[in-house]
């Protein structure tokens, strides 16, 4: 049986990607040290179909300082664990960021790096790009983060590769856009949208609202990744967009519509690290892993709408 790595098991997207591999028949070994940064009680949570399936084995552990001795050989990494968040990456936080996006990316990299992996697959960031020079963005643009999460993100990404390179490991970087669906961190907008809405709370909306994302369903994410294991090419580096560039006051009015409540926004001055749009160029995605993405944000937020009610209860 092909026996999986997935760090960050118990995250949104981690968890997600465990589940879909434990279905397709993959052992599946979750490391996960359940961070404060937001509670840990939602993510373990996600991991309650997970624990109890017999090919699950979950460690509690730090990979910036534990002994990473205890990982077991595997076929395949999926490095998803990271230190979330643009907002909150200044200052003294930024230790953390550097702890847990760089320290334990070249400490996990260290442990594999002798290994027969068939892949390992890093998550990165669109937040590498920052303010971008051109849009659609291809993955041949100069990087240039606009915060320092980015900035530990493509510190990462560089150490992937830089591992492929110089000791053959099969690596592959994926440039996630906005992620987001059910199990979505409750710090990201539309989670934040969805528990306001629903708790007959104000939305705070940072500048006027017309900024854009690329926004991408978690299954479309999460396939993705498998098809990096399978298909990437060497030292392959992905844009993974959703294909759906919207402005924020237009998702707002979606999920109006989803969860038949009217939202009362609260504008608010747009913080430092925000880039004003994100746009996927995802030719590569199509060309090498053979993939487009297929959920529409349309379909995508009705069934966050839906993961949200059941989770704070409320509307129709």
């Amino acid at each position: 049986m092909t026996h999986a790595l997935v760090t960050g098991a118990a995250g949104f997207i981690g968890s997600t990607l465990t589940d879909r591999l434990l279905a397709d028949g993959v052992r599946v070994t979750g490391v996960d040290m359940f961070t404060d940064y937001y509670d840990p009680a939602l993510k373990r949570r996600n991991l309650e179909g997970a624990l109890r399936h017999p090919s699950f084995r979950l460690l509690e552990l730090d990979l910036g300082a534990a002994d990473l001795t205890a990982l077991p050989e595997v076929d395949v990494v999926f490095h998803q664990a990271a230190q979330p968040g643009v907002r909150a990456s200044w200052g003294r936080e930024f230790t953390a960021y550097t702890h847990h996006n760089v320290l334990a990316t070249q400490r996990l990299l260290e442990r594999y790096r002798s290994s027969t992996l068939e892949r390992f697959v890093y998550a990165s960031s669109s937040s590498v790009y920052g303010d971008a020079e051109s849009y659609p963005t291809p993955e041949t643009a100069l990087p240039r983060p606009f915060s320092p999460y980015g900035v530990t993100k493509l510190a990462g990404e560089h150490l992937v590769l830089l591992y492929g390179r110089n000791f053959g490991l099969p690596v592959a970087a994926l440039r996630y856009f906005t992620v987001y669906g059910p199990r979505q961190r409750p710090d990201m907008a539309f989670h934040r949208f969805c528990r306001a809405m629903l708790q007959g709370e104000p939305i705070p909306v940072y500048g006027d609202g017309k900024q854009s994302r690329d926004f991408t369903f978690i299954a479309d994410a999460v396939e993705a990744n498998v098809r990096a294991w399978r298909r990437a090419a060497p030292q392959g580096v992905y844009n993974i967009g959703g294909g759906s560039q919207v402005e924020v006051l237009e998702a707002i009015a979606l999920l109006e519509e989803r969860l038949g409540v009217k939202a009362n926004l609260r504008f608010e001055p747009r913080p430092p690290g925000d880039p004003l749009r994100t746009r996927a160029d995802a030719a590569r995605l199509a060309a090498d892993l053979d993939y487009t993405t297929t959920v529409s944000i349309g379909d995508g937020l009705a069934a966050e709408a839906e993961w949200a009610r059941k989770l704070y209860g409320g509307a129709r």
